[in-house]
Protein backbone atom coordinates (compact mmCIF):
# COMPACT_ATOMS: atom_id res chain seq x y z
CA UNK A 1 0.00 0.00 0.00
CA UNK A 2 1.62 3.28 -0.64
CA UNK A 3 0.94 5.05 2.46
CA UNK A 4 2.08 8.76 1.41
CA UNK A 5 -1.54 8.38 -1.09
CA UNK A 6 -3.73 7.72 2.16
CA UNK A 7 -1.16 9.89 5.06
CA UNK A 8 -0.21 12.84 2.80
CA UNK A 9 -0.96 16.08 4.22
CA UNK A 10 -3.49 14.85 7.10
CA UNK A 11 -3.19 16.33 10.41
CA UNK A 12 -1.50 14.17 12.81
CA UNK A 13 -1.08 14.36 16.71
CA UNK A 14 1.34 12.58 18.22
CA UNK A 15 1.44 12.18 22.15
CA UNK A 16 3.88 10.76 24.50
CA UNK A 17 6.31 11.30 27.11
CA UNK A 18 9.46 10.08 25.51
CA UNK A 19 11.03 12.65 23.26
CA UNK A 20 12.84 9.88 21.25
CA UNK A 21 9.65 8.33 20.61
CA UNK A 22 7.92 11.80 19.54
CA UNK A 23 11.23 12.51 16.85
CA UNK A 24 11.12 8.74 15.84
CA UNK A 25 7.29 8.92 15.00
CA UNK A 26 7.65 12.52 13.39
CA UNK A 27 10.30 11.22 11.26
CA UNK A 28 8.13 8.12 9.87
CA UNK A 29 5.19 10.61 9.50
CA UNK A 30 7.03 12.81 7.32
CA UNK A 31 4.29 12.90 4.78
CA UNK A 32 2.16 14.64 7.33
CA UNK A 33 1.53 17.92 9.04
CA UNK A 34 2.67 16.57 12.54
CA UNK A 35 1.96 17.96 16.07
CA UNK A 36 3.56 16.46 18.87
CA UNK A 37 2.70 16.34 22.62
CA UNK A 38 4.50 15.17 25.35
CA UNK A 39 2.14 15.29 28.24
CA UNK A 40 -1.29 15.31 29.21
CA UNK A 41 -1.95 18.72 29.45
CA UNK A 42 -0.59 19.72 26.18
CA UNK A 43 -2.13 17.55 24.16
CA UNK A 44 -5.63 18.07 26.18
CA UNK A 45 -5.28 21.75 25.14
CA UNK A 46 -4.42 20.28 21.54
CA UNK A 47 -7.04 18.10 21.36
CA UNK A 48 -9.68 21.28 22.63
CA UNK A 49 -8.11 23.70 20.25
CA UNK A 50 -7.49 22.16 16.88
CA UNK A 51 -8.73 19.01 14.67
CA UNK A 52 -6.72 16.33 13.84
CA UNK A 53 -7.52 13.56 11.22
CA UNK A 54 -5.20 10.97 13.21
CA UNK A 55 -3.98 10.64 16.85
CA UNK A 56 -1.86 8.44 18.04
CA UNK A 57 -1.45 8.40 22.04
CA UNK A 58 0.76 6.43 24.01
CA UNK A 59 -1.21 5.13 27.14
CA UNK A 60 1.16 5.11 30.00
CA UNK A 61 3.25 8.51 31.16
CA UNK A 62 0.22 10.86 29.50
CA UNK A 63 -3.52 9.54 30.58
CA UNK A 64 -3.93 8.00 27.11
CA UNK A 65 -7.37 6.58 27.95
CA UNK A 66 -8.68 10.57 29.33
CA UNK A 67 -6.85 11.82 25.76
CA UNK A 68 -8.82 9.12 23.75
CA UNK A 69 -12.05 9.84 25.38
CA UNK A 70 -11.29 13.56 24.48
CA UNK A 71 -10.77 12.70 20.80
CA UNK A 72 -13.11 10.55 20.23
CA UNK A 73 -16.27 12.83 21.52
CA UNK A 74 -14.79 15.20 18.68
CA UNK A 75 -15.11 12.36 16.21
CA UNK A 76 -11.16 12.16 15.65
CA UNK A 77 -9.49 8.58 14.44
CA UNK A 78 -7.69 6.99 17.39
CA UNK A 79 -4.86 5.08 17.92
CA UNK A 80 -3.68 3.71 20.95
CA UNK A 81 0.37 2.94 20.36
CA UNK A 82 2.23 1.44 23.51
CA UNK A 83 4.88 -0.39 24.64
CA UNK A 84 3.85 -0.94 28.94
CA UNK A 85 0.19 -1.32 28.50
CA UNK A 86 0.54 -3.82 26.12
CA UNK A 87 -1.93 -6.51 27.90
CA UNK A 88 -4.48 -8.03 26.56
CA UNK A 89 -7.07 -6.36 29.59
CA UNK A 90 -5.61 -2.65 28.06
CA UNK A 91 -6.26 -4.07 24.18
CA UNK A 92 -10.42 -4.53 25.13
CA UNK A 93 -10.29 -1.43 26.88
CA UNK A 94 -8.92 0.38 23.79
CA UNK A 95 -11.58 -1.47 21.97
CA UNK A 96 -14.54 -0.30 24.32
CA UNK A 97 -13.21 3.29 24.64
CA UNK A 98 -13.34 3.63 20.51
CA UNK A 99 -10.04 3.30 19.66
CA UNK A 100 -9.27 2.65 16.05
CA UNK A 101 -6.54 0.52 16.50
CA UNK A 102 -3.91 -0.70 19.15
CA UNK A 103 -0.35 -0.96 17.86
CA UNK A 104 3.09 -2.25 20.11
CA UNK A 105 5.67 0.34 20.05
CA UNK A 106 7.94 -2.58 18.69
CA UNK A 107 6.12 -2.15 15.41
CA UNK A 108 6.40 1.72 15.70
CA UNK A 109 8.38 1.46 12.34
CA UNK A 110 5.29 0.17 10.41
CA UNK A 111 2.73 2.96 11.97
CA UNK A 112 2.61 4.81 8.27
CA UNK A 113 0.92 1.82 7.31
CA UNK A 114 -0.74 1.06 9.48
CA UNK A 115 -2.13 4.25 9.91
CA UNK A 116 -3.04 4.25 5.63
CA UNK A 117 -4.90 1.03 6.61
CA UNK A 118 -7.09 2.50 9.00
CA UNK A 119 -7.77 5.60 6.89
CA UNK A 120 -8.47 2.95 3.86
CA UNK A 121 -10.60 0.78 5.96
CA UNK A 122 -12.90 3.92 6.94
CA UNK A 123 -12.96 5.27 4.08
CA UNK A 124 -14.52 2.16 2.36
CA UNK A 125 -17.15 2.09 5.46
CA UNK A 126 -14.83 -1.00 6.83
CA UNK A 127 -13.87 -1.93 10.89
CA UNK A 128 -10.69 0.13 10.92
CA UNK A 129 -9.79 -3.54 13.13
CA UNK A 130 -9.79 -5.64 10.34
CA UNK A 131 -6.41 -4.15 8.60
CA UNK A 132 -4.89 -4.11 12.17
CA UNK A 133 -6.56 -7.73 12.27
CA UNK A 134 -4.56 -9.11 9.06
CA UNK A 135 -1.12 -7.37 10.00
CA UNK A 136 -1.33 -8.92 13.60
CA UNK A 137 -3.14 -11.93 13.65
CA UNK A 138 -3.52 -13.85 16.73
CA UNK A 139 -0.06 -16.20 16.50
CA UNK A 140 1.36 -12.77 17.04
CA UNK A 141 -0.64 -12.10 19.89
CA UNK A 142 0.01 -15.90 21.22
CA UNK A 143 3.98 -15.46 20.97
CA UNK A 144 3.47 -12.09 23.38
CA UNK A 145 0.89 -13.12 25.75
CA UNK A 146 0.72 -16.82 25.71
CA UNK A 147 -2.06 -19.22 23.52
CA UNK A 148 -4.74 -18.81 26.37
CA UNK A 149 -5.09 -14.89 25.80
CA UNK A 150 -8.49 -14.24 24.58
CA UNK A 151 -9.98 -17.13 27.20
CA UNK A 152 -10.73 -14.72 29.98
CA UNK A 153 -12.85 -12.24 27.19
CA UNK A 154 -14.02 -15.46 25.28
CA UNK A 155 -17.53 -13.65 24.43
CA UNK A 156 -16.14 -10.09 23.84
CA UNK A 157 -13.56 -11.73 21.39
CA UNK A 158 -15.78 -13.63 19.28
CA UNK A 159 -18.48 -10.35 19.19
CA UNK A 160 -15.34 -8.61 17.80
CA UNK A 161 -15.09 -10.81 15.23
CA UNK A 162 -18.35 -10.93 14.18
CA UNK A 163 -18.70 -7.26 13.72
CA UNK A 164 -15.82 -7.20 12.33
CA UNK A 165 -17.33 -9.75 9.29
CA UNK A 166 -20.24 -7.57 9.35
CA UNK A 167 -18.82 -5.03 8.27
CA UNK A 168 -16.70 -6.74 5.79
CA UNK A 169 -19.70 -7.98 4.34
CA UNK A 170 -21.52 -4.93 4.15
CA UNK A 171 -18.63 -3.38 2.50
CA UNK A 172 -18.99 -6.08 -0.21
CA UNK A 173 -22.74 -5.99 -0.42
CA UNK A 174 -22.37 -2.04 -0.98
CA UNK A 175 -19.39 -2.15 -3.17
CA UNK A 176 -21.38 -4.35 -5.97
Amino acid sequence: MNAEKYLGGKRVLIVDDEPDVLEALEELLAMCRVTKAQNFEQARDLLEKHDFDLVVLDIMGVDGYALLDIAKKKGMTTVMLTAHAFTPDDLVKSINQGADSYLPKEEMENIAEFLADILKAKEEKRSPWEPWAERLPSSYFERRWGAAWKDREEEFWTLFKESIKAKRSMYKKNKR
